[in-house]
């Protein structure tokens, strides 16, 4: 999969152009993936490369800045590495990476179709969702982008709503059962664990002198969707996934800095990784289920004698 910021350079296009999506896709839930499925199949028809345009940062996540006012930015499910690697996995070819900032917000729909659309990327077909909107103050719809497509030339296309056992699949309703703790509800709208992945970065080494030696993985967003304590899967470790245990959040006995991380301890260390050979590594950490919210502990000692608990009901959660 190749990704592009901002436009497909005209000698990395295609000479027939591209089938072409729009969205946020945060969690490339299964709605997003079954919209990608029609996307690539569309495309395989006509000769095209599939490609899907995003949004970085999210453009509610700009607005909320504008407005000084950054608790009306989204939860945010994904990071872009793992966007990124979700949409690779549902087998795209392109990624149009675009900066949703000033300039883009105050684009009408119509330069937006005349000059990203058809210009800068040569869509043939454009896929939306049944709520789509695009351009400055949401003007853009289906029914205008369907009368600039023939107009212009490129056939446009609307898919419904998914759903999962009687749940329309959104981004929203992930973002739901994430905040609630209701991974295997978040599970059955993704399609698979909720995981967050990354480099092992360097910490204040706190847990190995309680006694807990963990991993940290940093998290880009200052509100992710979940926040808590959960038992974990760590993959990138060994052969296997390991069993763990893992804090996601701002770490309220310790700093409470702002600063969002995924601290994992395994249960089981690998034999033949050393001590420090975690750092730098890329695992992929999958939430299975939460324990509790973070807590504020009055002391170092009752941080350790929680940190012990959840050690344990980890291990009940894996009968080992």
């Amino acid at each position: 999969m190749r990704v592009f910021r901002g436009h497909i350079p005209p000698s990395a296009q295609g000479p027939q152009g591209c089938a072409l999506t729009i969205g946020n896709f945060d969690g490339v839930h299964r709605g997003h993936q079954a919209m990608l499925a029609l996307l690539n199949n569309e495309a395989k028809h006509r000769g095209l490369r599939s490609c899907v345009m995003t949004f970085e940062p999210h453009p509610r996540d700009w607005f909320a800045q504008q407005a000084g006012k950054p608790e009306l930015a989204p939860l945010r499910i994904a990071t872009l590495r793992d966007k990124l690697q979700e949409l690779e996995r549902c087998g795209v070819d392109d990624v149009v990476l675009m900066r949703f900032d000033r300039r883009l917000a105050s684009q009408t729909p119509q330069d937006f179709i005349e000059q990203v659309l058809v210009q800068q990327l040569n869509a043939r077909y454009v896929l939306v969702g049944d709520d789509f909107r695009f351009g400055a103050k949401r003007a853009g719809d289906y029914a205008m982008l369907d009368n600039a497509g023939n107009a212009l030339g490129f056939d446009v296309a609307r898919m419904l709503s998914y759903e999962v056992h009687g749940m329309r699949v959104s981004s929203s309703a992930v973002r739901e059962a994430l905040s609630e703790g209701a991974m295997e509800r978040a599970a059955a709208l993704l399609g698979r664990p909720y995981s967050i992945s990354g480099h092992v970065v360097h910490g204040r080494k706190l847990g190995r002198d309680l006694g807990f030696r963990t991993l940290n993985l940093r998290f880009p967003s200052h509100r992710p969707a979940a926040q808590g304590i959960f038992v974990v899967r760590v993959h990138g470790l060994g052969a296997q996934p390991l069993p763990g245990v893992a804090s996601l959040g701002v770490r309220p006995t310790i700093e409470d800095a702002g600063r969002v991380l995924l601290e994992v301890h395994c249960l089981d260390w690998p034999a033949d990784v050393a001590i420090e050979g975690g750092y730098a590594r890329i695992l992929q950490v999958d939430l299975m289920h939460k324990l509790h919210d973070e807590r504020k502990y009055e002391s170092l000692d009752a941080l350790r004698a929680g940190i012990e608990q959840d050690v344990v009901d980890a291990k009940a959660y894996w009968k080992i």
